[in-house]
């Protein structure tokens, strides 16, 4: 794709996020045919806002998500600040199709780890975070049928960026946990309970956070300290009624994070 057809993509994806209106597929002309084009698509997305990128989100983080949606690994999306909610604010379904929540893990990045050749170690990745946080992610995609649109232009499509929540920063002590077997209690006020695990984001968020930082490395962008990247649900997506509904996601020791949401 040219650069001219990537912005012609990006920027009706835009408009139908702006008029909350959805398509079946983008057309043939501006339609992504690998991941490398999708991302090209999804980079003019930073020309949107006028403040700095924000942060990174993971999609597809598990084999049951990659099936439903019918992709072969995870997507990588870009979060604006405009789609940072703080915590505390009520959140607004309108014109939110996908309606569910996801309880995750945040990492906020203390150095650069720019594009190379050699893959980044797990331990080179942890040794450039500041610190843990807690999030809800509140996913949307602009395809009318998600499941269908298939991983390129999904990665177009900011891999369903939507909007986030922001929680409070976890205690130094998660740095001596096992993520992978921590547990998150998520409650959907006075409807049901579901419980979370670290597991279920590529077998620890660890893991997620290594994968983002090469996943960009090979597309040539950087990773930049300041930014933030939630690493993926690590419950089963808790489905939120239109009309509105509160959740509270319990990491136990690493605090919890409670948000409401209005029509």
């Amino acid at each position: 794709m040219t650069p001219d057809a990537t912005r012609a993509a990006c920027a009706l994806i835009w408009e139908h996020r702006a008029e909350g209106r959805r398509f079946e597929t983008l057309p043939e002309a501006l339609r992504p045919a690998t991941r490398a084009e999708g991302y090209a698509i999804q980079a003019w997305l930073e020309e949107e806002s006028a403040a700095p990128l924000w942060g990174w989100k993971i999609a597809a983080t598990s084999l049951a998500e990659q099936k439903h949606i019918n992709v072969d690994g995870p997507l990588a999306g870009r979060i604006l600040e405009e789609m940072v909610v703080p915590e505390g604010t009520p959140v607004s379904l309108d014109g939110d199709a996908m309606l569910v929540a996801e309880p995750e893990f945040v990492f906020r990045m203390s150095r650069d780890l720019p594009p190379r050749t050699a893959e980044y170690s797990q331990a080179e990745v942890m040794d450039g975070v500041a610190a843990l946080h807690l999030g809800i992610e509140v996913p949307d995609s602009r395809f009318a049928d998600f499941t269908k649109a298939g991983g390129p232009q999904l990665i177009a499509d900011n891999a369903c960026a939507h909007l986030f929540v922001l929680g409070a920063e976890a205690p130094a002590l998660w740095r001596d946990l096992d993520l992978s077997q921590h547990r998150v209690a998520c409650t959907v006020e006075g409807r049901f309970e579901r419980e979370g695990i670290g597991a279920n984001v590529l077998g620890d968020p660890r893991i997620a956070l290594t994968w983002l930082a090469n996943e960009l490395s090979r597309h040539g962008v950087t990773l930049r300290a300041g930014q933030y990247v939630t690493t993926g649900t690590c419950a089963v997506p808790l489905d939120l009624r239109p009309a509105g509904d509160s959740i509270t996601a319990d990491y136990g020791a690493l605090g919890r994070i409670a948000v409401t949401f209005t029509a």
